[in-house]
């Protein structure tokens, strides 16, 4: 519908897709190209990924979040999150295991495990809960069947965030089933307001039942760039480790050096990304609630998730009569039906452009 819209001439507003419009910064940027011109880079890289980039995660992760990881035996290099995403169930599940995946939530906890042939659970995620999923509502008979859990705080789509002691929660409902939680963690240093969003590798335990897969995707504006990390207990490493070195060989020596750059640079690029965003959010936000409206503006993520009735309804109006892109919620699970979700990745003036745009059309 978009690219139809486009052919036509239209000038459309995408608020859709979750990429940031803003350049990875200069100084990652020059530290790309000067390893680029080493020759020493041009070769296979090492299947976990270069030490001195697993070094750089471990002192990362105790400066951000007082986290320690043994950087041998506890970190992983990954092509980006999501791909660390993609093989976890490859890893731990068998055909008929079940898989504890949120519902609205990012797609691939569903695709990959179907591509495991396991089996879905949805956990409903609902705002009445703040987002969070029930983990008393989950059946005996699923648990008892159940070898993954998928978790992700700062949430996509919702916005919502999970403070520590859910992260407990969800650590001790894993001891007593045997799961495995794998917590999706890309967004947790895009956050406004003074809010620090935490790890779940804070919480007590959460090295024995899990990992967490992050990225600089999001934080240094590196999407296209594919370089993320899987952190956690040493034996859920291996396993994720075992998966992929029969699939792929390792992230670009030179892209990890860029990384390098930016995990152990001064971050003030993270917090001027975030003013940018925080900026948007308020003018997208305030001119919702001036359209009538109810908006929850969000701690964290460049997502606002907004109730609308039917979402597919809602998005056809959007781009049919305003030129505006936005995702329907039913687009990441039975449960986010009724909502749609803007990406502030767009610049002020764009977003008050939609907002003008919106005023125009009965909604």
């Amino acid at each position: 519908m978009k690219a139809a819209k486009r052919a036509q001439g239209v000038d459309v507003i995408d608020l859709g897709v979750g990429d940031p419009d803003l350049p990875t910064p200069v100084h990652i940027v020059e530290s790309l190209v000067k390893a680029v011109r080493d020759p020493a880079t041009h070769h296979y890289p090492d299947y976990t990924g270069m030490l001195s980039y697993r070094e750089a995660v471990a002192a990362w992760y105790r400066e951000r979040f007082s986290v320690e990881l043994d950087p041998k035996t506890e970190i992983l290099a990954l092509i980006g999150s999501k791909e660390g995403i993609a093989h976890v169930p490859e890893a731990f599940v068998n055909p008929g295991d079940y898989v504890l995946v949120p519902d609205p939530g990012y797609p691939v906890y569903k695709t990959a495990t179907l591509f495991a042939e396991g089996k879905v659970h949805e956990m409903p995620l609902a705002e009445e809960n703040g987002f969070l999923p029930d983990f008393e509502a989950i059946p005996d008979a699923i648990c008892s069947r159940a070898k993954l859990m998928f978790l992700n705080y700062p949430n996509n789509p919702t916005g919502a965030v999970a403070d520590l002691a859910f992260f407990s929660e969800a650590v001790e409902f894993a001891r007593e089933h045997d799961i495995v939680i794998v917590h999706d963690n890309a967004y947790s240093e895009i956050a406004y307001d003074g809010y620090r969003p935490p790890s779940f590798l804070q919480a007590d335990g959460a090295m024995e039942v899990g990992m967490e897969m992050h990225s600089l995707s999001k934080t240094y504006n590196m999407t296209g760039w594919r370089i993320g990390m899987a952190c956690g207990g040493a034996d859920l490493i291996a396993g994720l480790g075992r998966v992929k070195t029969n699939i792929d060989s390792g992230a670009f020596d030179a892209i990890q050096e860029a990384a390098i750059t930016a995990l152990t640079s001064p971050q003030d690029c993270v917090a001027a990304s975030c003013d940018v965003y925080r900026e948007r959010r308020d003018v997208l936000v305030r001119g919702l609630e001036e359209l009538g409206f109810s908006v929850t503006a969000p701690k964290a993520t460049f997502y606002v998730w907004m109730e609308v009735g039917d979402s597919m309804a809602f998005a056809a109006k959007m781009l049919d009569e305003a030129g505006i892109v936005v995702t329907p919620g039913v687009g990441f699970g039975r449960h986010g039906d009724g909502y749609v979700r803007f990406a502030i990745t767009r610049s002020v003036g764009r977003i008050e452009e939609a907002i003008e745009r919106m005023r125009g059309i009965a909604l």
